[in-house]
């Protein structure tokens, strides 16, 4: 259905996550179950009848596609000039939306849909037909523009246009107070940012360039009642007060257009001196790290008696924990407290693709499935410019810069996808080699700086040797990696899929989540203040402005009270999977990535056992129920093939370990009887290395 050419008379397709259905004007005489038409004259006429319909709304069993190759009858000297297969035309009947697979072609005379939908009056000699034109041909006479229209759903949203991010603001409802701008086409502005972004719809477009763009509030994401999650990088440093004082204006007249009561509310969060530290990262992890780079047996087992202080010592766990409740007290600003939240940074470009990230995944329940949270990554990281080349230190030029931000990022949703797994599409298998992908040169999507860089280094300035532009392909190409068997791991067979709602319902939540701007909200905390920053001297200024920007926030006695009130009302009713999602935060909740951090330790799997055996139970189950709706329901379903498969998959393997798919039979060193200080006491080394491993057949689980 994507992708598929499509006609109208005289309009564009303003929305791209809907397939047009049909798009006639009286004019052009082939009326009824055409899939297009139009009207011919020197002015295009206004379309009739415009209809849009959802992919996931239309009735028909795509297993029963069996396109027949149906005859185009050409006339003489007619040729074909394009064809789109797997298109679906729509029918209105009753009320009920239906539709017919086949073939749209298209000649230098006519577009004609061919398919297999041939009725008894087809074939009924008696019956009324032009021999020129058929039922379902329009003259291109009649059919003033044709396009495509892209079903996004299924795919990853690259962010590389500005349709892309018009598209995730009417997603989000953000387009009411927010506006795509192109400003940096070219990128004439600024080099750091995306060639297109969001902004205040009140934010004049000849701002933007003024201190090349850094100072300005960019749109992340919008909230349901209306509130906004921006991020904003520090202005420069400048000595001179003239220029001080251009500043501290500048950046009250951007405040004032985020900071609006009493509707409009803003917190910022100044995560450069309020947060983490990108030292505070890499120290963590240079620790953590050193856990599983383990050489030998002995080694493993000499230090498992001290694994658990070494881990804590570490702090990576501690910081993991840290990012989600940072995310969390920002949730509970948009959720409870009805505010605005602007994200400030150095160059926004890491804790705050860090944070905004988590947040969304917290609360936008597309982000939780595979194609949101590609799109999410392309936008908040890719788009964001996060620094990939340097933070993963690809040329090996400055371990100072390396820092890995974004691995944190896939640990803390996999603390998520650990805890709440019937919320995500996607496995913990799908971001351990998500995070695997980052060290593999061929991809270009983590390879770069920014999309400036990206830009410049595979344009057509940039060539190989045989002159050839430099083709990189993107890591969301998963058949590049892995066979489509192997592709069935990376999708959650248990994920619990939002119902669909008919009519009725839709149509009374539609607006379930508009925000009343004409009326106040209700009672929250006070205005922070009116300027952007406090009344002090001008000495007291210039320290602020070296710090980036003042910070605006509550006492820390009140955010925490306030955050524990949030978190433990959410955690006292039982979780939404299609609302607000959040983690367990306390000590024992947060969890090593076995699957990624422990994989090729041998001596730390569990043959047969841990979550895989589980799943592979819960699996068989679902086999056997969904066994139970086929028979019922006398049809099939796509998504309940690959559910199918996986199970077969896993149930049909020899031995599974914990830490499957990456491992699965392997003998193993049996864990000492006495702790490690006594058996080494009791045999050397040397005895214990020519000692053959126990092995244990535990059968098939």
């Amino acid at each position: 259905m994507g992708g598929a050419p499509a006609a109208s008379a005289g309009g564009r397709c303003e929305r791209p996550p809907l397939l047009p259905r049909v798009a006639a004007s009286q004019g052009g005489g082939m009326l009824g179950k055409g899939v297009v038409g139009g009207g011919g004259g020197t002015k295009a006429p206004k379309p009739s009848f415009v209809s849009y319909v959802r992919p996931e709304e239309i009735h028909t069993n795509e297993k029963e596609v069996t396109e027949k190759e149906v005859t185009l009858h050409l006339l003489p000297g007619e040729q074909l000039l394009c064809e789109a297969s797997t298109v679906l035309k729509c029918v209105q009947e009753d009320s009920c939306q239906r539709g017919i697979y086949g073939r749209l072609v298209c000649t230098d005379f006519k577009i004609s849909f061919l398919g297999d939908d041939e009725s008894a009056l087809d074939n009924d000699e008696t019956q009324f037909k032009n021999k020129v034109v058929g039922e379902n041909d329009i003259t291109l006479h009649c059919v003033d523009q044709i396009y495509g229209a892209t079903d996004r759903k299924n795919h990853a949203v690259m962010f590389d246009t500005l349709q892309d991010w018009c598209w995730e603001l009417e997603r989000t409802k953000g387009n009411m107070k927010y506006k795509a701008v192109s400003v940096n086409e070219g990128y004439k502005v600024c080099e750091r940012l995306p060639a297109y972004f969001v902004v205040p719809t009140p934010l004049p477009e000849e701002d933007v360039p003024r201190f090349q763009g850094h100072g300005i509030p960019i749109w992340c994401w919008s909230c349901h009642n209306g509130c906004a999650l921006l991020k904003m990088s520090a202005l420069p440093k400048e000595q001179d007060d003239g220029i001080l004082q251009i500043q501290k204006n500048f950046l009250d007249g951007i405040y004032k257009i985020i900071h609006r009561p009493p509707y409009e509310i803003v917190k910022t969060e100044d995560l450069s001196s309020n947060f983490l530290s990108l030292q505070e990262i890499q120290t963590a992890y240079s620790k953590f790290k050193q856990l599983f780079l383990i050489d030998n047996s002995t080694e493993f087992w000499d230090t498992d008696i001290k694994w658990f202080s070494l881990l804590e010592s570490s702090s990576w766990l501690d910081i993991i924990r840290r990012c989600l409740k940072k995310a969390i007290e920002i949730i509970e600003c948009l959720e409870a407290q009805n505010m605005n939240i602007l994200l400030l940074e150095e160059n926004a470009s890491d804790l705050c693709c860090l944070v905004s990230s988590l947040v969304q995944v917290m609360m936008d329940p597309h982000c939780r499935t595979r194609f949101g949270f590609q799109s999410l990554v392309q936008k908040e990281w890719i788009m964001g410019g996060h620094c990939f080349l340097d933070r993963c230190n690809h040329l090996r030029q400055s371990d100072k810069e390396e820092v890995p931000v974004f691995l944190l990022f896939l640990d803390c949703v996999w603390q998520l996808v650990h805890q709440h797994p019937p919320a995500f599409e996607f496995t913990e298998t799908y971001l351990t080699v998500l995070s695997d992908s980052l060290y593999i040169p061929i991809f270009s999507t983590f390879f770069f700086n920014s999309p400036h860089q990206k830009d410049t280094n595979m344009g057509r300035e940039s060539q190989d040797t045989q002159g050839k532009p430099l083709n990189l392909l993107t890591v969301w190409d998963w058949s590049v990696q892995f066979e489509p068997k192997a592709q069935t791991l990376l999708k959650n067979p248990l994920y619990v899929e939002k119902p669909k709602l008919d009519k009725g319902q839709r149509k009374g939540t539609h607006l379930k989540h508009q925000r009343q701007l004409s009326l106040p909200l209700t009672q929250s905390k006070s205005s922070p203040k009116r300027g952007f920053f406090r009344e002090e001297t001008d000495h007291l200024i210039k320290n602020l402005l070296g710090k980036r920007i003042s910070k605006l926030i509550n006492s820390s006695e009140e955010l925490q009270d306030n955050f524990r009130e949030f978190y433990d009302s959410w955690h006292s009713k039982p979780p939404s999977y299609h609302g607000l999602l959040l983690p367990h935060i306390e000590g024992p909740e947060v969890k090593v990535w076995a699957q990624r951090y422990l994989r090729w330790i041998p001596e730390a799997q569990i043959l047969g056992g841990g979550r895989v055996a589980t799943m592979s139970k819960l699996l068989e189950m679902l086999e056997e129920v969904q066994s139970l709706q086929e028979k019922i329901e006398e049809r099939h379903h796509s998504q309940e093939g690959l559910q199918a498969e996986a199970t077969s998959l896993l149930r049909n393997s020899a031995r599974l370990s914990s830490l499957f798919p990456f491992a699965l039979l392997q003998r193993h060193s049996s864990k000492p009887v006495l702790p490690t200080s006594g058996w080494k006491a009791l045999e050397d080394e040397e005895d214990l290395a020519k000692r053959e491993d126990e092995f244990v057949d535990l059968g098939d689980v």
